[in-house]
């Protein structure tokens, strides 16, 4: 009994430690109706600046307060300015991605300033411990359990017996009605960024001080994630159930660990570390209100024009034709100090499947999807260990496997959509990643051979590009020829408004699945390929950061375009090489672009190039009112999108 109601103050202790964060989240997305997944790295921004000031010999309190209450403020009322406040009222992806863009651009920025490999470790704010029915607790943990409880009351009285926070709230339900009571909208989203910041800086400063290693700004930024189980379980508005939903999610992980883990051999560890976003994806897949909430959005953006097959084609050939003059330069090229280009090649051909896969789920389909990359180290996985790993039929197992994978994830999310299929698909990666550090998984490094078929070879760097290269054309033409379909037409359809899809009798379950199978199976092949191109593939190459980063460099360019992929592709394998700092940084400004040019930098009718192949729509036959569609954008697609 004794151990049972410790290991229950245990599991109090850690739920309160994801409460403070989720209440945060809670706060942002009721007065904004945007889900800050940057919460966390607000949090970590406020842990370093603390210790910073710390350093500086500013007395404790006093960095607290300066935290608090300047510079939490004031970020907020950056951010909602800057990024925010063109997003208020929107639905769908933008939302999302340009939130990921600020998780990446503080990430960057940390990284930047204090490096991956910071020895800082913040002091606790009160020392010494309290016995609490015979278990020990030390007065930090006490300051966290004592922070949550008064966080969660306090909030609960604002939103529901204060005026203002009646307002808070409705600038999302109705900011129509709220206008005509005399707030001001705006006003009230930049009063929730305020109070969202103070909360993911208090929630900063707090777990830094829990922590007994040094502060990391990889560990700080996904410590909240955690917290989106929570979240969820509130319905997002809901701060009780949000603080009994993180109680409940710590106790689960504390009786685990504490009971079955140590029956579990090996496998334990892995298990353990799945638990909240396996809670977190029952959480979003059990509560009726969380599906219905996130049907049907308005299409505010023309459809792209649709290629020809013999447009795509031509295309494509020329491609090819470039690939292989390309290809007699690139062994023992050196840019930057890299000894050869032939890596980055291979790499950009792979990420630009990726891509692709990219465009048919989100861009076309409308379906956020930010485990791709989880679906690449699954088909890598998959290559090494079927046939010695330098086989056709490796290949083939890697795609079939993916696109199993991605029909059972879509199976329990089939009613989710926009911010709930987003965090779906986030735990789902979350996950997955927990599990490739494992020795049967990719350990510290799973050994892959080059592909050999009957009479061929493609070791070298030349074959092992050129083999890429004829991957990726074949898998736009693929993507193309889809979009041109009549499936195509109906995840064009399902994107634009889902219950109208549902009106007319178009079987919208059955069209997200195959899409979410197809998008798995491509980015399985790039896997399988990236893998015996590089000879060793680690989880460091498909780790949850990479994936959401890469997703922001394709919405960047151009999220419903093969060239926007291809382009994608190129700059993140160049960065990634010669300034890997700068991968998050490019990734985060670029989403800033996302609220003047919502598609993408390829989307800007300035940069569109017409090609001679191409032909052009006549004006006579767009309707009085509308915009011609644009010429064509970069050497592979005829289809683009107006700006606007």
């Amino acid at each position: 009994m004794s151990q049972f109601l410790e290991f229950t103050v245990l599991g109090i202790i850690l739920g309160s430690v994801y409460a403070i964060s989720a209440t945060g989240l809670v706060v942002t997305y009721t007065t904004s109706g945007v889900f800050n997944f940057a919460h966390g790295a607000v949090g970590m921004i406020a842990a370093f600046t603390y210790y910073e000031l710390l350093s500086d010999h500013v007395p404790a309190l006093l960095a607290m307060v300066l935290i608090l209450l300047v510079g939490a403020p004031l970020f907020g009322i950056v951010v909602e300015w800057l990024l925010m406040r063109r997003l208020l009222g929107q639905t769908g992806e933008r939302p999302i991605l340009v939130s990921l863009g600020l998780l990446v651009i503080l990430i960057g920025v940390a990284l930047v300033v204090w490096g991956t490999n910071s020895q800082d470790i913040v002091p606790a704010l009160v020392n010494g411990t309290h016995n609490i029915g015979g278990v020990g607790v030390t007065n930090q943990d006490l300051v966290i359990v004592v922070a949550a409880v008064v966080v969660a009351v306090v909030l609960r009285f604002l939103f529901y017996n204060v005026r203002l926070g009646v307002a808070l709230r409705a600038v999302v339900d109705d900011s129509d009605l709220l206008t005509m009571s005399g707030a001001s909208p705006v006003t009230m989203s930049r009063t929730g960024w305020i109070l969202g910041s103070f909360l993911a800086a208090l929630a900063g400063v707090l777990l830094a001080q829990d922590q007994s290693t040094a502060i990391n700004p990889y560990f700080l930024s996904l410590l909240v994630v955690n917290g989106f189980a929570a979240a969820v379980v509130g319905r997002l508005r809901s701060v009780t159930m949000t603080y009994v939903g993180a109680v409940v999610l710590g106790l689960l992980v504390t009786y685990f660990a504490s009971y079955a883990v140590p029956h579990l051999g090996s496998y334990g560890p892995d298990l353990l570390a799945i638990i909240p976003m396996v809670f977190l994806f029952a959480a979003l897949v059990a509560l009726p209100s969380v599906r219905l909430r996130a049907v049907g959005r308005l299409s505010t953006l023309k459809p792209p024009r649709v290629s020809g097959g013999k447009e795509s084609l031509i295309a494509g050939v020329v491609f090819l034709v470039v690939a292989v003059l390309f290809s007699f330069t690139i062994s023992g090229v050196a840019i930057d100090g890299i000894s050869n280009a032939g890596l980055i090649a291979d790499q950009t051909m792979t990420y630009g499947i990726v891509g692709l896969s990219l465009i048919l789920i989100i861009g076309y389909a409308g379906q956020v999807s930010l485990c791709q990359f989880t679906f690449m180290g699954i088909g890598a996985f998959v290559m090494g260990k079927v046939a010695g790993g330098g086989s056709l039929l490796g290949v083939i197992a890697a795609v079939a496997a993916c696109a199993a994978v991605g029909a059972l994830v879509a199976l329990p999310a089939i009613r989710l959509r926009g911010l709930y299929l987003a965090l779906a698909t986030f735990a789902f990666a979350d996950a997955m990643y927990s599990i490739f550090p494992d020795v049967r998984v990719l350990g510290q490094g799973l050994t892959v051979g080059q592909i050999v078929l009957p009479g061929l070879s493609f070791a070298g760097n030349r074959a092992g590009f050129l083999l890429v290269t004829v991957a990726f054309v074949l898998s736009a033409w693929l993507v193309l020829a889809i979009r041109r379909s009549l499936f195509g037409r109906r995840l064009v359809a399902l994107n634009d408004s889902p219950a109208a899809c549902a009106t007319i009798g178009l079987n919208a379950p059955f069209t997200k699945v195959a899409v979410f199978a197809i998008a798995a199976a491509l980015a399985g092949l790039a896997g399988a390929l990236y893998s015996t191109t590089a000879g060793t593939v680690g989880p460091s190459d498909f780790d949850i950061f990479s994936g959401v980063m890469f997703v922001l460099f394709v919405t960047v360019w151009s999220i419903r375009t093969v060239s926007g992929a291809f382009l994608a592709a190129l700059t993140f394998a160049l960065l990634n090489h010669v300034w890997s700092n700068g991968v998050g940084l490019f990734a985060g400004v670029g989403i800033v672009l996302i609220g003047w040019a919502p598609n993408g930098i390829l989307g800007i009718t300035a940069l569109q190039i017409p090609l001679p192949w191409v032909k052009r729509p006549s004006l006579a036959a767009v309707p009085s009112g509308d915009d011609p569609a644009p010429a064509e954008l970069a050497p592979f697609e005829g289809e683009t999108r107006a700006a606007g």
